[in-house]
């Protein structure tokens, strides 16, 4: 007989409502883990409670107000519609769970309704591309935390990344096609991934590399040359160096140059939320608009979207039951 087997899905979390406490809350929580604001706690801890959280709050609040939709926060809905979706894939006999890195649902209360079913054997599958201590390490964090605690602990098996699963690369690529098919392809494709810290990077965390190898490779699937795309890195924050080019002014630039069109695609984000939708699809449009481009065409999330979730589950595949893979 197998092992009782679970699938957790996990991403980095949101307000679970659309108030001024509910967003400071979570930036507290998510901007006091010492694995994505790598400070001295003491002098980090004034600045985040003295300055950025009475300042940061409302324009945060300001921010999502723009994208909240009827089923609330898009990143939950569209990770509902994930989790949904997969365990249709996988069938009943392996449950799906969802848990949030920040916010609800929590690892704790997650992790320990699926120990108290009888967890035997738990796969869990961050949905973060690409490997960075500020993502997936503070999965494994709070995970490992979690379990801490835990006197009968599951067999753990961590899927850590697929920058450059075959599957991935796919799916992005048939929905840069998808979106090609709908709309006119414009002459430049910018590739945009979350900033990271150039210090990060220097210290050893391997994100800067992994999106370099998704970018080329969905290049290559989609035949594009060199001249025809850009990599680029959004959502810096703070006077230290990130790293580079920022996507502000890659747009920016392209614009002053002569470009009147862009498709834009984030690679990195398995889910449409506040940095695509807010910062991709209104900020940086009329950032673009303004220095002169004329369309800018913002290419979704790979979101609920069948190929994204037949990749997880072809993920998962080496770890299921004989019977599910």
């Amino acid at each position: 007989m197998p092992l009782k087997t679970a699938v957790l899905l996990s991403n980095l979390g949101t307000p679970d409502s659309l108030d001024r406490a509910a967003v400071k809350r979570f930036l507290k929580q998510f901007l006091s883990d010492r694995r994505v604001v790598e400070m001295p706690r003491l002098p980090w801890w004034l600045i985040l409670n003295g300055i950025i959280l009475p300042i940061r709050s409302g324009k945060t609040l300001q921010a999502y107000q723009r994208i909240w939709t009827d089923e609330g926060s898009p990143l939950m809905a569209y990770s509902l519609r994930q989790q949904s979706a997969l365990q249709q894939k996988l069938g009943s006999a392996v449950p799906v769970a969802l848990a949030m890195r920040y916010g609800k649902p929590s690892f704790k209360t997650v992790v320990d309704k699926l120990i108290q079913s009888g967890l035997e054997r738990l796969i869990v599958l961050p949905l973060y591309p690409q490997n960075s201590a500020t993502t997936t390490a503070t999965t494994f964090y709070h995970l490992a935390h979690t379990l801490a605690a835990t006197r009968h602990l599951p067999s753990i098996h961590f899927i850590d990344s697929y920058y450059r699963h075959p599957a991935y690369i796919e799916a992005l690529a048939d929905s840069v096609q998808a979106h090609w098919k709908n709309f006119t392809q414009q002459n430049h494709l910018l590739m945009s991934f979350h900033g990271l810290p150039q210090v990060n990077v220097d210290r050893g965390d391997p994100y800067y590399d992994q999106c370099q190898k998704t970018a080329n490779l969905l290049a290559d699937q989609l035949g594009l040359e060199e001249s025809h795309w850009s990599l680029c890195f959004q959502s810096r924050f703070g006077k230290q160096a990130w790293l580079k080019p920022y996507t502000s002014e890659v747009l920016r630039d392209l614009a002053v140059n002569g470009s009147k069109a862009v498709d834009i695609i984030c690679p990195g984000f398995s889910a449409d939320c506040l940095e695509t939708l807010d910062e991709i699809e209104i900020e940086y449009h009329d950032l673009f608009i303004q220095q002169g481009g004329e369309q800018f065409n913002y290419i979704a999330a790979l979101n609920d979207d069948d190929m994204h979730i037949e990749m997880m589950r072809t993920l998962l595949g080496p770890y299921l039951p004989a019977n599910q893979d």
